[in-house]
């Protein structure tokens, strides 16, 4: 009897123990986050200033940052082939927004093609900086 009184504590208080919490983006107790780091120099440093090409890069610039500072939980985004554009037939890559931080955005990768290189990568999330994203978009739409 004694025994039967001391197995159902124990699995009592094996029920009522709180979850150890997660880091935001963690996938386990030792595993980090990859983090997405923006470039030290920005794409649109290497147009001559003044001229057409430096004017149409820092507008899409400004139009990066507003899509990137817009972005929140769970907007889906195209990782790779249209980052900026609807999740369409020439994505490569879809992710959703899984948080969102100060200067950061976590994403998910949700699909991704074989021909991406995202393919290995699906279910994990990474930390994204605003600058990285600002510079995929640039990169994507052709600077």
């Amino acid at each position: 009897m004694r025994r039967l009184v001391s197995v159902a504590l124990l699995a009592a208080a094996c029920a009522t123990a709180p979850a150890v919490p997660r880091a935001r983006g963690a996938g386990g107790l030792f595993e980090d986050v990859p983090v997405y780091r923006a470039p030290a120099v920005g794409r649109c440093a290497k147009f001559k200033k003044g001229g057409s090409a430096a004017a149409a890069c820092d507008e899409a610039r400004y139009l990066g940052e507003l899509y990137v500072r817009r972005l929140s939980s769970p907007d889906e985004v195209c990782l790779e082939g249209g980052f900026g554009d609807l999740a369409g037939a020439a994505c490569l890559a879809r992710a959703s927004v899984a948080d969102v931080a100060p200067g950061r955005v976590l994403l998910e990768v949700r699909a991704a093609r074989p021909n991406s290189r995202w393919f290995d990568r699906e279910a994990h999330q990474f930390w994204f900086e605003e600058g990285a994203l600002v510079d995929l978009y640039l990169a994507e739409h052709g600077y």
